[in-house]
């Protein structure tokens, strides 16, 4: 007999679906008895939970795509985890390590190993939290999409979008540590003061102000973007669209502006990546998993030495996390969202 015979667990499910706007009445907590575990599985006692925005999309009916299914209805919402292990049928995985891997908004799950999942050493010097945020999804979709599609060289000029989300808000700092003038897009005059004094960003854009967003960028950026970082989508992309510089690279991280919509918002400016020889590219983080250890190596450098900063917007109890992932969508959080449902020892 496991000791998930003994345990009930707690879940985030989705209730119904959303038809415009995510609200966190569609979600509800609920719980079940954990059977006990095969052979080659494990126990996860979850302490971190990553709130990231592109989970949105696959809550809608009809989402599956070549990359994940639909969440099914009732059923415990994905999400990356960071936790550890408190019984085991896996010797790969063994009682007392600390995991990071993609389960589920839950306050324990059962793995067998696959599915991003990671051991990971908590007295390393990093806080625990940073391997949801610089050292996990976050900064590894900022590090890969910038180095990998953007090739950012000295004296490129990056603008990012979501400048003050999770990955939004690591991108710029890398790329400054590259040489690069950076410019972040934001919805406020107070996230703009943030992005440029404590995230070091040479030019934010509030991009809901009176001056139309265009004109904004064309005086930030005379000669043309070098390099976009999308995370937005639609309109937005379209906009930017209209001010590339040559060989402009454009790296489609997300699509946050769209993930509510009925339908996608067209782009209307295509013809722009021919006449400036542009490129865009899609990706996903886990599409460089080979590469993450050299990734980590690097960034946790650049944050001993002081030169990257990952700022935390956190939550506490299971209770919280269908407010705070609404809450992110819409823009109200600053830096990389995580609910804290037990401080790792």
């Amino acid at each position: 007999m496991t000791k998930t015979q003994h345990i009930t667990a707690r879940h985030v499910v989705i209730k119904s679906r959303p038809d415009s706007a995510l609200m966190p009445e569609h979600f509800e907590i609920t719980e079940t008895q954990l059977p006990a575990l095969k052979p080659g599985e494990f126990l996860i006692c979850n302490h971190i939970l990553s709130l990231d925005a592109g989970f949105r999309q696959w809550m809608n009916a009809g989402a599956s795509d070549n990359y994940l299914s639909e969440m099914p209805l009732g059923e415990a919402v994905q999400s990356i985890i960071l936790g550890q292990v408190v019984d085991s049928l896996n010797e790969d995985y063994p009682t007392g390590v600390y995991v990071v891997g993609r389960t589920a908004w839950q306050d324990y799950s059962i793995a067998d190993g696959s599915d991003l999942m990671s051991i990971i050493d908590i007295d390393n010097g990093v806080s625990p939290e940073q391997y949801l945020s610089a050292l996990g999804p976050s900064g590894m979709t900022a590090y890969f999409g910038l180095t990998g599609i953007g090739q950012p060289t000295a004296c490129d000029t990056i603008v990012v979008s979501a400048a003050a989300g999770g990955v939004g808000s690591l991108v710029g700092q890398m790329a400054k540590i590259l040489g690069c003038k950076t410019i972040g897009l934001t919805s406020s005059d107070e996230k703009c003061q943030w992005l440029t004094t404590e995230l070091g960003y040479d030019i934010a854009i509030n991009y809901r102000s009176a001056t139309p967003l265009l004109e904004q960028i064309q005086q930030a950026a005379p000669d043309g973007v070098d390099i976009y970082f999308d995370n937005v989508g639609g309109e937005m992309l379209d906009t930017i669209m209209q001010h590339l510089a040559l060989n402009a690279r454009l790296v489609l991280c997300g699509a946050i502006s769209q993930y509510d919509a009925d339908k996608d918002t067209g782009i209307y400016n295509l013809w722009q990546l021919v006449t400036k020889r542009a490129r865009a590219e899609g990706f996903m983080f886990s599409d460089y998993v080979d590469q993450y250890l050299q990734a980590s190596q690097q960034l946790a450098q650049w944050i001993n030495d002081g030169l990257l900063k990952a700022p935390l917007n956190l939550s506490y109890g299971l209770e919280a996390t269908a407010q705070s992932f609404c809450d992110m969508l819409e823009g109200k959080n600053t830096g990389k969202s995580l609910v804290i449902l037990k401080t790792p020892q």
